[in-house]
């Protein structure tokens, strides 16, 4: 950041007052809202929901797992969920590890 304020007073002159001065603060305000709006911004509202599936997880829900595994939840703990994925094989898994099943992948599992 410093070299790309070097190179603006370079090209303007030197560190003197006048338009370039008041833009260069402004382009760092512009930066931050920019990264706020697009990136932190987003994941904290993707973080929230995912916490509240999890919070509202209930026997019987159709889950995947990070690793893509589709299941049904068999019964809940703490911090995990038993998860049955077919009729004799059952996994133990914790609940950070637990999506909703997509939208596009409802209907075939």
């Amino acid at each position: 950041m410093h070299l790309i304020l070097t190179l603006l007073q370079t090209q303007n002159g030197g560190p003197q007052g006048g338009p370039a001065a008041f833009m260069q603060p402004l382009f760092l305000v512009a930066i931050i809202a920019v990264f706020y709006f697009f990136m932190i911004r987003p994941q904290q509202k993707r973080a929230k929901e995912e916490k509240k599936f999890r919070d509202a997880l209930a026997k019987g829900d159709r889950v995947m797992l990070q690793s893509g595994i589709y299941g049904t939840v068999s019964s809940i703990e703490d911090a995990a969920i038993i998860i049955k994925v077919d009729e004799n094989t059952r996994l133990k898994v914790n609940k950070s590890f637990v999506f909703p099943v997509p939208p596009e992948a409802a209907g075939t599992v």
